[in-house]
């Protein structure tokens, strides 16, 4: 992902993108698509890098990107 090839998180970040990430996963319908799986990724690492902390927060902007993205 461009932007974010040094980039580095303090543990605590890291565990709080994790969960954010695998709320957002889990809401996904059947069948979860790869491709969805790397928005919500790259949203999340996106949306960290730029200061937010809050998992809940995290995860909404990505499935909201991602939902953005599908009407494209």
């Amino acid at each position: 992902m461009k932007g974010l090839s040094n980039g580095a998180f303090p543990p605590e970040v890291i565990e709080t993108m994790i969960t954010a990430f695998e709320a957002a996963v889990a809401t996904l319908p059947e069948p979860v698509h790869s491709a969805h799986v790397t928005m919500i990724a790259e949203s999340i690492l996106r949306t960290a890098s730029s200061g937010e902390r809050d998992a809940a927060v995290l995860k909404r902007i990505a499935l909201m990107e991602l939902q953005i993205a599908q009407r494209r």
